[in-house]
């Protein structure tokens, strides 16, 4: 019932776990034994017909031993509506395993956002078809890890490789639409996007462009061990309209600022409510949770408020989440652009829609208690590159020029990167 194979770590199509009403029809066993066997396990078939693994065949089949035990028991890598809930059940782990990941997941909500491309590795403790290790790669420099403990909860471990970073310069003229040309110059629809929202008030990039105008971009690549991540940072940006250039560059404090040290990014509030109010709880990343006790990262902030008090958007952006989760309850998550997000959990009702575009201060929910909670509050996160950070200290656009402390370095960075861009010209 299983067949060998001798790819290393498969990576399985949709036609191999079909998670949405169609059969299932295998998914890999990720043992690499130098060469030898990879197990595909049919899941769909009974627990007697599944191959065992003893201690003394994996002892022959690869050594040392403690190798073979890092090696994950499944992988599958995620495609399109594909739910976490149906893998778990087609794998057969216990869905109170499920359960308590999400519990843990609750002040990171990695698993609850899964994306087409991420890749799942499941490592299981025993008969019972628990789940000892749970580990989600984003990309080649950054992944998740769900340790089980011995109570039957789970550790969760952020683990980011740095890696090097590679500058490029893109330059090209426009044929056609921006979109299709800065494409053709190299650069990504997740770059492309970056700049389009940057310069949104400053160039109508479907109408104000001719063909012929310039561009020139300069951008870091992230690498580790020679292989491109896929993660990338727009740093400077050029386009001369009929020989009028709009610029922006990327300063020291994670903002932009035009060539003048002009803010180009809306500004935040620090607060997700229309007045100030009582914090409650307090930006904590080693806080015990009120509930369980345990040592659990308090990663935003709590704002003491009666149901149904209007909560709103810190800023300009687009709803990419509306979700009902069992602890966090009805949140919502905002995409700001520019490597900001914004998250707001335990809400009574949610007033937007997932694609909708909201402004700052726009009301996007009422407050409530939904989820695990001891009262009423509003949760408010503050995320920027993906990294939780308290929003009541974080650097955020606030002001509309570089502090005038900063002009001289900002200055120094401008003709840096101006250089590098006329040297493609």
């Amino acid at each position: 019932m299983y067949e060998k194979k001798t790819k290393t770590f498969r990576k399985l199509s949709k036609s191999a776990l079909c998670l949405m009403g169609l059969s299932l029809v295998t998914v890999g066993v990720s043992i690499n034994l130098n060469n030898d066997v990879i197990r595909i396990i049919p899941l769909n078939a009974s627990n007697s017909l599944l191959p065992s693994f003893t201690a003394n065949e994996l002892f022959v089949a690869r050594s040392p031993v403690l190798e073979v035990f890092e090696m994950p028991d499944y992988e599958y890598t995620i495609q399109s509506g594909d739910n976490l809930s149906q893998i778990f059940t087609k794998l057969n782990i216990p869905y109170k395993n499920l359960l308590s990941l999400m519990e843990t997941d609750l002040n990171h909500l990695r698993i609850d956002t899964l994306q087409p491309g991420d890749i799942l590795r499941f490592w299981i403790h025993d008969t019972a078809k628990n789940l000892n290790k749970l580990e989600l790669e984003f990309n080649i420099a950054s992944k998740v890890i769900y340790q089980r403990l011995d109570d039957g909860t789970y550790k969760f471990s952020d683990v980011d490789i740095l890696g090097s970073w590679v500058q490029t310069v893109s330059v090209g003229n426009i044929e056609g639409s921006f979109s299709i040309s800065a494409h053709k110059a190299g650069l990504s629809y997740n770059d492309i996007n970056t700049i389009t929202n940057l310069l949104k008030d400053k160039i109508d990039f479907s109408q104000d462009l001719r063909a012929g105008d310039r561009f020139e971009i300069v951008r870091a690549e992230q690498t580790v061990n020679g292989e491109f991540s896929g993660q990338s940072e727009i740093q400077s940006i050029r386009i001369e309209q009929r020989g009028t250039p709009i610029t922006a560059y990327l300063h020291t404090d994670g903002n932009y600022y035009d060539n003048r040290g002009n803010s180009l990014q809306r500004a935040f509030q620090r607060y997700p409510t229309l007045s100030k109010k009582r914090i409650s709880s307090e930006f904590n990343p080693m806080r015990k949770h009120p509930v369980t006790g345990r040592v659990s990262p308090h990663n935003g902030i709590d704002f003491a408020v009666p149901i149904g008090t209007p909560v709103v958007s810190t800023g300009d952006g687009v709803i990419i989440i509306v979700q009902n989760h069992p602890y966090a309850g009805k949140y919502i998550v905002v995409d700001h652009g520019n490597q900001f997000r914004t998250r707001y959990l335990h809400n009574s009702k949610i007033l937007v829609k997932k694609g909708q575009h909201v402004t700052r201060g726009q009301p996007i929910a009422l407050s409530g208690n939904s989820g695990r909670v001891t009262g009423p509050h509003i949760h408010y996160e503050l995320l920027i590159r993906g990294r939780a950070v308290n929003p009541m200290t974080a650097n955020i656009p606030m002001s509309i020029s570089v502090p005038r402390n900063e002009i001289m370095t900002f200055e120094k960075s401008v003709a840096a990167y101006d250089q590098k861009m006329f040297v493609k010209r």
